[in-house]
């Protein structure tokens, strides 16, 4: 079975356009949805929110992954975040079904056949949305109450519920539920209730249901989530992960792996490259090389065989100086995992 290549979301904005403005747009779009409104036809969010978020969208698609995530300009944790306080101010962290949507998802699939028949084929979208442990930590703290998990939860299955996409033009491949501090900063539960909260949030059908980790210290009290499919974590930026998951306890599992392995650490990649002298790096600088990238998807295939299902970068690329150095890191991934042996 071939390994896919994804990509985990977050993606840099284009050359002058701020983020302050496109956040306003952002926003805006979202309230116009809400409304039930054609976001398409107004002229200001056609300029910018419709045309930034396909622009780049397009170019994260001609980069040749299989499976594409949304360009996530917006804030991760205010995309759902936003909603959730909301809810908050009527009591409760639950948000309405109909006001569990992704504005970016909504626009690309409003515009699935333009997008189908400008690459020859069906879209093949990833999902990625921010989730509930992630959300708690952010909101609540460590101290566990259960209600609040479960409304959380809740709200998660259903903006991927939401996501789920799948007509003659698009489908939604992967939906990732993100918990990056998971494993470093853990609220104070049990590995019964951790489980238990997932396991609601997963309660969807229709697509590959991941979670990305950035440490892999916890992937051992995420075996019991029975609805998980793929289990993520860096290994680029974070070689030690890979040793801390033994091939045979996903498979005891019954679940599949994705594993990282191109570098997105920009920060300590431009450091990196500030000590060798260069303080202003090209975008051929900036990426690691093909050969580096292939080396490390031959040994975690290796080891994984079959059960590794999904692969590209580390992490999202919005902190990335450009859109065409965070392009060229997924066309050479992309180059890399595909090479022939």
């Amino acid at each position: 079975m071939d390994t896919l290549v994804d990509d985990i979301g977050s993606f840099p904005l284009p050359q002058g356009v701020e983020s302050e403005s496109f956040s306003k747009a952002y926003r805006l779009a979202r309230e116009m949805i809400f409304q039930g409104k054609d976001i398409s036809k107004d002229e200001y969010l056609k300029e910018n929110f419709c045309q930034v978020v396909l622009d780049s969208f397009k170019k994260k698609v001609a980069s040749g992954l299989d499976v594409v995530n949304f360009p996530q300009h917006y804030d991760g944790m205010k995309q759902i975040g936003d909603v959730i306080h909301v809810a908050m101010e009527e009591g409760s962290f639950l948000v309405d079904e109909k006001k569990a949507v992704l504005p970016e998802v909504y626009l690309i699939n409003q515009r699935a056949k333009e997008l189908s028949e400008e690459f020859g084929k069906k879209i093949q979208l990833r999902v990625s949305i921010f989730g509930p442990l992630e959300q708690y930590l952010l909101e609540v703290g460590k101290t566990p109450y259960e209600d609040v998990l479960y409304e959380l939860a809740e709200t998660i299955r259903r903006f991927a519920k939401n996501s789920v996409l799948n007509n003659k033009y698009i489908e939604t491949k992967v939906v990732s539920i993100d918990e990056p501090s998971f494993g470093l900063n853990n609220i104070q539960t049990s590995s019964e209730l951790t489980c238990k909260v997932l396991e609601k949030a997963y309660d969807f059908q229709g697509a590959a249901r991941q979670i990305h980790l950035h440490s892999a210290a916890g992937v051992h009290d995420l075996l019991c989530v029975k609805n998980l499919d793929v289990l993520s974590f860096e290994y680029a930026a974070s070689p030690g992960n890979i040793n801390a998951v033994s091939k045979s306890m996903i498979e005891k599992a019954n679940k599949q792996i994705r594993v990282g392995v191109s570098r997105t650490d920009i920060d300590a990649i431009l450091a990196e490259l500030y000590e060798k002298g260069i303080a202003k790096p090209s975008a051929e600088q900036l990426v690691e090389s093909e050969e580096i990238i292939r080396k490390r998807f031959r040994f975690a295939k290796e080891k994984y065989g079959e059960i590794m299902t999904f692969t590209g970068p580390d992490c999202g690329l919005g902190g990335w100086p450009s859109q065409e150095a965070a392009q060229l890191l997924l066309s050479r991934t992309v180059k890399a995992v595909k090479q022939p042996t």
